[in-house]
């Protein structure tokens, strides 16, 4: 608890004004206290001595301001005292940045959502696989949300299932910081993947028909009609195969797809735009959706935990929504996702499936683009790469 410090003392020194979440924290003694998990918000308040009338307003107070659901548990929280050690205000901190304000003052509680004021300062990352990309981001210094959001750019380009130690990631990107505290990251301007067994796969960001996206040198999208893997930051523990040991059964039978290792629960994508066609228990493929994305190509996802929410046969969705969730139901010895894929009706490996690019640079944008990779290169070049 930070109290107010004593007054009446002419030599005594002046409190430090802090001023956060608009309010002068001078005026207040401060609580910081993280909510606590397996309590009731209701209960989390009361202990803190929010008074019930007010408990009772904070659904209708949040309506249209921020869902009473979203307040997580683990999150920090600040409660303002008085003098007379009534509650003030309530601050719940949903990111490091976004915040929730509820003003306990008068007869009716009121809620504002706002942001914190962040810096943004340009760094380079320059990162070298030794074991995987999300601890090079580590060694290099970066958050490694920095992988996440690299593992976005290059899905369709790079395989991360097959990084190889010694391969190289570049990038220019902004980091916001909050009282020069990193707290996330923000644009990347352009990026690097650099390989002995490949040629480098560059990312330029450039704005097209009213929205930025990744584009090589040659001006082709690095978007491409299927993503690489339909989950992310797991390894492949069977692939495909037409006479493979059952772990199970213990007969050699056909495995006509790739099996991803990856903890129960783990969100699994679909790969391309497409038409869920079946959704179901599907015997010792267990919990199984099947998308038909053309006339051509169809996948599906086996041994899921779970569907997500408004999967169901004739729902269009998009490449890289969530359609479900890592399990092992059916014939599984551990929770992995079976991916399978076919082309003209015929099993296919998943690993080795070619995707096209989606449409390039339009002609009429080809001069500026140009100009935009040379200024990226140049960037890039300015940051120390060599």
């Amino acid at each position: 608890m930070n109290s107010r410090p004593p007054s009446g003392e002419a030599t005594a020194p002046k409190a430090q004004r802090i001023t956060r979440f608009d309010i002068e924290w001078s005026d207040y003694e401060v609580d910081t206290v993280d909510i606590p998990h397996n309590t009731a918000l209701s209960v989390f308040l009361a202990e803190q001595g929010v008074p019930a009338a007010k408990r009772n307003q904070l659904p209708s107070g949040l309506q249209g301001v921020f869902p009473v659901r979203s307040i997580r548990a683990g999150r920090p929280t600040y409660l303002f005292r008085a003098q007379d050690s009534s509650l003030a205000y309530w601050v719940y901190s949903h990111t490091p940045s976004v915040y929730l304000k509820i003003d306990l003052q008068g007869d009716s509680l009121h809620a504002t959502l706002d942001t914190l004021a962040t810096t943004r300062t340009v760094r380079l990352l320059h990162a070298t696989i030794e074991s995987s990309l999300w601890n090079a981001m580590v060694q290099a210094g970066a958050k490694p949300e920095v992988a996440l959001v690299l593992s976005d750019i290059f899905a369709w380009t790079v395989d991360f299932f097959a990084l190889g130690k010694g391969d190289q990631f570049y990038a220019v990107y902004e980091q916001e910081s909050l009282d020069s505290v990193p707290i996330g990251i923000g644009t990347i301007f352009t990026a690097r993947y650099v390989s002995d067994r490949k040629d480098t796969v560059a990312a330029y960001r450039f704005e097209q028909n009213g929205a930025y996206s990744y584009w090589d040198a040659r001006g082709n999208s690095l978007r491409r009609a299927f993503l690489k893997a339909p989950l992310k930051f797991s390894r492949i523990s069977s692939h495909f195969s037409y006479a493979r040991m059952h772990p199970i059964l213990h007969t050699v039978r056909a495995h006509t797809g790739v099996d991803y290792a990856a903890p129960a629960g783990t969100p699994v994508m679909a790969l391309g735009d497409g038409t869920v066609i079946e959704r179901g228990y599907k015997g010792g493929g267990g919990n199984t959706v099947k998308i038909r994305h053309n006339s051509v190509y169809t996948t599906a996802y086996l041994h899921l935990k779970g569907y997500a929410k408004g999967i169901a046969p004739g729902v269009r969705v998009a490449q890289g929504q969530v359609i479900g969730y890592v399990g092992s139901t059916g014939m599984a010895t551990g929770p992995h996702l079976d991916f399978r894929v076919w082309m003209n009706g015929k099993p296919v490996n998943p690993l080795t499936l070619k995707s096209p690019s989606v449409e390039p640079i339009g002609s009429e944008n080809l001069e500026a683009f140009q100009r935009e990779v040379q200024r990226q290169d140049s960037l890039l070049a300015s940051y120390g790469r060599e």
